[in-house]
């Protein structure tokens, strides 16, 4: 962590709570210690670095929707570097995420800074610290602001959750299932097999 950087953490750590509020600007600044951050009900929150396999599914599954997206013109995608700001100010970073491109219409380019609301296309890959309480929240905050489907990625039992409300998974898929971009990514599929595929290097 650049001093610098580690510095703004610190002053945004040390405000008083009735003074929570990040600017878009110093929030943006955090990056810089190589970290994803988040900033949820007025607290930052460090989220760490992500593993080997955690990192790999999300490269693999980025190039396999990027392929389907990018050939049918259907919107922008994004990695977990990205963050999107919700109505109630928390701003949050899903492992890969897809904006439509009816959501984009009349933007002549991406702005540099944040887009507003979830994406319609939300995926989350589970990290060995994340809780129940932690995920559900976020299925909730991302339908209220936007989103249309969220895949939970699970490495450790090779499994995907599909959820369309943050209610309950609408499917499980398994290793003989197909992961299906429906409406919101048509014409893409892919076997969760093949996402979860065993490597030999």
């Amino acid at each position: 962590m650049s001093s610098s950087s580690s510095s703004l953490t610190q002053s945004i750590h040390d405000r008083p709570l009735e003074h929570p509020a990040c600017t878009d600007a110093e929030f943006m600044a955090l990056g810089r210690d190589g970290h994803r951050h988040e900033w949820v009900n007025g607290q930052l929150i460090d989220m760490g670095n992500s593993g080997a396999k955690h990192g790999y599914l999300a490269i693999i599954l980025s190039a396999a929707l990027f392929t389907v997206v990018a050939a049918q013109k259907l919107g922008a995608l994004f990695d977990s570097s990205t963050a999107f700001k919700m109505k109630n100010g928390n701003k949050r970073s899903p492992d890969i995420s897809f904006f439509a491109k009816e959501r984009l219409q009349g933007l002549d380019d991406l702005p540099i800074g944040f887009l507003e609301g979830a994406p319609d296309l939300v995926v989350e890959i589970l990290s060995p610290t994340n809780t129940i309480e932690e995920i559900d929240e976020k299925l909730i905050e991302y339908f209220e602001n936007g989103a249309r489907l969220i895949w939970v990625i699970n490495p450790r039992q090779n499994h995907v959750l599909v959820y369309r409300s943050a209610t309950e998974p609408d499917r499980l898929l398994k290793l003989t299932d197909q992961l299906d971009g429906e409406e919101i990514i048509p014409g893409f599929s892919l076997s969760v097999s093949q996402l979860f595929q065993s490597r030999s290097f």
